[in-house]
């Protein structure tokens, strides 16, 4: 008992600290501003009454109830409003003269005639019946949007004016009013929109700018009273050149416009009273934020003391610190015997994706989410937990190659046996349309094997060029009678079909089958080094790593080459750690019963050796792996031959996964680190797939948002940070673990993860294809020299070439029409420049591709 406390205390402790770290970082950079602090009183706001779900452009309005609430809210800060129109809500004026506000009036116009003409009616009956009406404004941003001629809105003017004593304007921004001296003449004040964050002006700069303004409008027409109809600063939306909009810019802005006004005659009305959700319609993003007060009609700041960053802080943190906390303290135990670091690293990365993860979810509580935003937002929770999913999986692998020390199943050559207690190995070399010099090489090799008891048994299945295999016939006809060949002329089941005709022929005595692909030249001590761990029962598979030739002189193939080494050097060890190898059909040895007894090798799947491998874990084998060179083989001749290549593997393993899903999450003999492997090891793969879809997703929202900008905006931070994320950790931590289990320098890091990013397509399809289909065809990847014409480069990676040409347009669309000073499309920029990375990398291997076979 005792025991178990200590061994549960120093987690607890660990998650503790760690829950400690995350809540004190969320303190510390949300920690309140001490802005200026400005007068409790207000000149006047401008309102429209729509509540949170109401919006005049689906007829949807508010009550009298509700109208009167929002007066009495604003009552204590001020006691002038301005209204926009005279026939919506037309009770406003009513309900605010029992107030004792003022009201700026308004007649709403644009270019529909005859509904101008009912809203200037309107507002001359209202200018008769309220004396509380001081001012009337015709027209709002007219000319800006160009609904009216400068000489139609004149007229407009003109009517008014002739109609009543009440002073009458037209509302525009300072610009136009400055361009048209004329309109000038036809109204009794200048109502000015003073709102430099449309002109990207920074926070810091905004309220000197708009008195600027302001006194150039006074100086152009001295004479003119100048009325600021609108002017403020929006709390949520797209940044415009130095433009952010924040809570805290918000406050900032008003206090200090405030406060530098206080004592002049300004007459001013801040934009505006409530938070409008209908205007990001017809306005953008931006629209919806320039309330002091939120659509639920709560303060958002206040016009003295400190202003939070984010005044929900605390609520996001405590969720995202309860949430993680036990899986921090299961990654404390469960790791225990890890180095500290490699227990920091993981914890580290899981608080991250769950903070993250929580503030999304978070999201409708601090933006107005339309039922379209919010499906979206939820995809997106989807996608980003399956993002976070993998970014773990390679935590775990980082941190236990990183930290973790020595292997525990770290197995190394056996002693050889006498002859006499040697067991019989079957060697079966399964080839189609091989070149027949590449496979008298492999057979050669298995002929000067120091091993005695052994037979070699090649089948050639399919092959129709008697060019490919008669000299493969011939020249096994030289060999001893233990090796033996067979050509069958149509045979189903491709590799494994051909392996499976070899288990019939096989010798009796066979205790141990022995498969090498018709490209790999073996070491004489293959067997002999390795047979001998067949003498523990337990063990079905012994397995040695892939190794390679002739690849030193070429760039491609030197790729090649150290982006397999990866997964042997890494991911071998990291997953038999836990016995759960992946078996790979070359240099691969297997207990004969137990192939036998489980079924043969699987036609039906195209990765008829990894599954192999699954099904004899089932039944409670051992499978050992022997980190040493037994022999080398050739790279893929090409990039279509890797990327053919790597699709088999991607289809082959999600036919694996659906076959097998119901051992590896129901009832069976797997151990959790073997359920554990075979369910995440290929969530790299499935992150590619995820990273099509984003892709994909992104391009679409850009174009959407270049045809409809006021529909789509750009996403907050936040919902592209994961993205961003996973693209970064997954291009950093491969050639971290490189530098750290490889003896290669940089330049073979580097052309290690360009063949790994570039195979990044391939292998999305090759994973979507798998979870679509039920049967593949198997596809001999191409060794040795393939030659082909000049015009056929870029034929292997035409959709790779659509994607990156897409994200490129996509880009300089974006930064041409938002601005290349906006930080919120310099993010999205961003994110779209890391997704054509992998298109990026298949262009470039195709092209080292070709340079290299030229030169050869």
């Amino acid at each position: 008992m005792l025991n178990f406390v200590k061994r549960l205390f120093i987690p607890l402790l660990f998650a503790l600290s760690v829950a400690a770290a995350h809540f004190g970082i969320w303190a510390l950079t949300n920690s309140a501003s001490n802005l200026l602090e400005a007068p409790p009183l207000v000149r006047g706001f401008a309102y429209s009454g729509y509540q949170e779900d109401q919006s005049p452009l689906d007829r949807q309005f508010p009550s009298t109830a509700e109208l009167a609430k929002d007066l009495k809210l604003m009552n204590p800060l001020t006691n002038h409003i301005r209204l926009y129109g005279s026939l919506d809500n037309s009770e406003i004026t009513a309900l605010a003269s029992k107030l004792g506000f003022k009201v700026i009036a308004g007649a709403w116009v644009n270019a529909d005639h005859d509904m101008n003409q009912r809203e200037i009616d309107a507002l001359e009956e209202k200018l008769k019946f309220y004396p509380n009406i001081e001012r009337a404004i015709v027209g709002n941003e007219v000319l800006l949007r160009k609904d009216l001629t400068l000489q139609q809105l004149i007229s407009y003017l003109d009517k008014v004016r002739n109609a009543t004593e009440v002073p009458i304007s037209t509302a525009e921004p300072w610009h136009i009013w400055l361009k048209n001296p004329e309109l000038v003449k036809h109204v009794d004040f200048i109502a000015v929109h003073l709102l430099p964050y449309h002109e990207g002006v920074p926070v810091e700069n905004a309220v000197s700018y708009a008195i600027q303004r302001y006194n150039e409008l006074m100086n152009a027409y001295p004479r003119k009273k100048i009325v600021i109809t609108e002017i403020g600063w929006p709390s949520g939306g797209p940044d415009i050149g130095g433009a952010q909009a924040s809570e805290v810019n918000q406050a900032r802005f008003v206090r200090e416009f405030l406060a530098k006004t206080a004592y002049e005659n300004y007459d001013y009305y801040l934009m505006e009273a409530f938070d409008q959700p209908w205007k990001q319609q017809i306005e953008g993003w931006a629209g919806a934020y320039w309330g002091m007060f939120d659509a639920h009609r709560h303060p958002k700041y206040s016009l003295q003391g400190a202003v939070p960053k984010d005044s929900r802080w605390v609520i996001k943190a405590k969720w995202a610190t309860v949430i993680a906390f036990f899986p921090i303290m299961f990654i404390a135990w469960r790791f225990r015997h890890w180095r500290l670091g490699g227990k920091i690293s993981m914890a580290i990365l899981l608080q991250a994706c769950i903070t993250t993860l929580v503030v999304a979810w978070n999201l409708p509580g601090d933006y107005y989410y339309t039922l379209r935003d919010f499906i979206v937002l939820v995809g997106l929770i989807i996608g980003m937990m399956l993002t976070s999913a993998v970014l773990m999986i390679y935590a775990v692998e980082f941190s236990e190659v990183m930290f973790k020390g020595l292997w525990v199943r770290a197995f190394k050559r056996a002693t050889p046996v006498p002859a006499e207690q040697e067991l019989f190995v079957s060697i079966h070399l399964a080839c189609y349309n091989e070149p027949p010099e590449m496979v008298i090489a492999t057979i050669d090799s298995l002929a000067k094997l120091h091993y005695t008891h052994f037979e070699v048994i090649v089948v050639d299945n399919n092959t129709k060029d008697e060019a490919k295999w008669k000299p493969i016939e011939a020249y096994m006809a030289t060999l001893p009678e233990h090796f033996k060949f067979f050509h069958l002329p149509s045979w189903p089941g491709f590799k494994a079909g051909a392996l499976n005709f070899a288990l019939q022929q096989t010798n009796p005595q066979a205790k141990v089958v022995g498969v090498v692909d018709a490209d790999y030249v073996v070491t004489a001590d293959w067997l002999s080094d390795l047979v001998p761990h067949f003498g523990d029962e337990k063990v079905a598979v012994v397995q040695a790593p892939q190794a390679h030739r002739d690849w030193e002189h070429n760039f491609f193939r030197r790729m090649c080459n150290w982006e397999f080494e990866g997964f042997f050097k890494i991911g071998m060890h990291h997953r038999h750690e836990r016995n759960a190898l992946i078996q790979h059909g070359t240099m691969t040895l297997v207990r004969y019963q137990a192939l036998v007894d489980n079924g043969r090798w699987s036609e039906w799947c195209i990765c008829e050796d990894t599954e192999l491998g699954l099904r004899l874990l089932e039944s409670g084998y051992e499978l050992r792996y022997v980190d040493d060179v037994f022999g080398r083989g050739l790279t893929p001749a090409n990039f279509s031959a890797l990327k053919s290549q790597r699709f088999r593997w991607a289809f082959g393993a999600m036919q694996i996964l659906k076959h097998h899903i119901p051992k590896l999450v129901g009832s069976s003999t797997l151990s959790f680190g073997q359920r554990y492997h075979f369910l995440t090891g290929w969530f790299g793969w499935l992150g590619d797939a995820l990273q099509l879809f984003f892709t994909l997703g992104s391009i679409g929202w850009t174009v959407a948002m270049l045809a409809f900008p006021n529909a789509f905006s750009l996403p907050v931070a936040i919902m592209i940070t994961p993205i961003l994320c996973f693209l970064v950790i997954k291009a950093a931590l491969g050639p971290i673990l490189y530098r750290k289990t490889m003896r290669c320098g940089w330049l073979d890091i580097w052309g290690a993860s360009l063949a790994s990013l570039g195979l990044s397509h391939a292998i999305a399809r090759g994973v979507m294809m798998g979870l679509i289909q039920k049967h593949g065809v198997f596809k001999v990847t191409a060794k040795g020299k393939v030659t082909g014409t000049k015009w056929d480069i870029f034929k292997p990676i035409y959709e790779e070439l659509a994607l990156l040409l897409a994200l490129i347009f996509a880009s300089m669309a974006m930064l041409a029409t938002r601005g290349f000073h906006n930080l919120d499309a310099q993010l999205w920029v961003l994110m779209l420049t890391l997704q054509s990375l992998p298109y990026l990398s298949t262009l470039a291997c195709q092209v080292i591709t070709e340079v290299e076979a030229r030169k050869g």
